[in-house]
């Protein structure tokens, strides 16, 4: 999918919460981006929806998006359990009738519908399910601690409080500054980024270590330091499992700890409080404790739904009760994120 022009899918849901995906190509990969397809958007710009993007146009229909010479038509968003919405299928058809690729993370696969696939036999399309896994991943062994690389993980009071967006902020300004830094993408809309990557949250769960340990070894030839996206979160009922088996498999020596400051309990765990920062860095450091102790460095938090004023707040209450660097790094100035990490690291290979 070399020298792709994107179509991003997002009917009916383009918004800086509702559809990841999409919102991470047009942040990461703009110049690939040609149109979002919203109709109760149409008409207004990426930058006006999020707050990013510039002047990549949201389009009412599939018509209106092929009018830009797209390759690809991308599903923007992930809702949660990862089904195709039944309303999206003639969107789905359309766009491999006119002959674009389909890149999808769904959990439901798009190359496994009769009618999807025939279309896109007749049409010879490519329909890549980024969520399903590669049919030779083995049981994880440790072999990360074989790497001379640093290997950070991002991970989370919750889900979906942007782990993946602070790795990959983080890793523009190490690039900037001429480390070489590898990202390790275990998510669809990091693959998409990326190129690359296996999505954990697909794989059996006896094979998510192994998954974990194969895309942290892939991103770490050629680097010094390697961020590996995060997903769920420990306290999370849903993702816990999938986080446990990302930590483990890929052994990290540090932690990055990401939040969302507004969020009073667990998303879709309404019952469920979310824990302080103090207790979730000692539940995270301690999954490590007895396999490679690995410390939280550094707090990374989303204040997208905050004021200036509070979002300054908050990122200062946190480091006042954890004693470490924080702030947002989409918002603010990535530096004492970035900071942290490289001291890690420089103190780690200073032996």
């Amino acid at each position: 999918m070399s020298g792709r022009r994107l179509l991003l899918l997002a009917e009916q849901s383009f918004g800086p919460m509702s559809s990841k995906t999409a919102n991470a190509a047009i942040r990461y990969i703009p110049e690939q981006v040609v149109a979002v397809v919203d109709s109760a958007l149409a008409g207004q710009t990426a930058q006006q929806v999020l707050g990013f993007g510039g002047d990549i146009p949201v389009v009412g229909t599939l018509e209106e998006g092929l009018q830009r010479n797209p390759t690809v038509a991308v599903v923007g968003v992930a809702p949660s359990g990862g089904r195709l919405p039944q309303e999206w299928r003639a969107l789905i058809g359309g766009s491999i009738a006119a002959g674009l690729d389909i890149f999808s993370g769904l959990h439901i696969f798009i190359g496994d519908d009769p009618e999807f696939s025939k279309l896109a036999r007749e049409k010879n399309v490519q329909i890549l399910d980024v969520r399903r896994p590669p049919p030779d991943l083995p049981v994880s062994t440790g072999l990360v601690r074989n790497l001379d690389a640093t290997i950070f993980l991002a991970v989370g009071t919750d889900c979906n409080v942007g782990k993946m967006t602070a790795q990959l902020q983080i890793r523009d300004v190490m690039r900037k500054q001429g480390h070489r830094v590898g990202f390790a993408p275990t998510g669809q809309t990091g693959i998409l980024v990326e190129g690359t990557g296996i999505a954990v949250d697909a794989v059996v769960a006896d094979f998510i270590g192994g998954a974990a340990e194969r895309v942290t070894i892939e991103a770490a030839r050629d680097a010094d330091m390697v961020l590996v996206e995060g997903q769920g979160s420990m306290v999370h009922p849903g993702y816990s499992g999938v986080t446990l088996g990302l930590t483990h498999g890929s052994m990290p020596h540090a932690f990055l700890l990401c939040g969302q400051p507004s969020r009073s309990t667990v998303k879709h765990n309404d019952w469920l409080p979310t824990p302080s920062l103090t207790d979730l860095i000692k539940l995270y450091e301690a999954t490590m404790a007895l396999i490679r102790p690995a410390p939280v460095i550094a707090v990374a938090l989303n204040t997208f739904d905050l004021s200036d004023a509070a979002a300054r707040e908050a990122i200062a209450a946190a480091e006042k009760e954890t004693g470490l660097p924080a702030t947002d790094p989409v918002r603010y100035d990535p530096a004492p994120l970035v900071d942290a990490l490289v001291e890690f690291h420089n103190k780690r290979t200073a032996g």
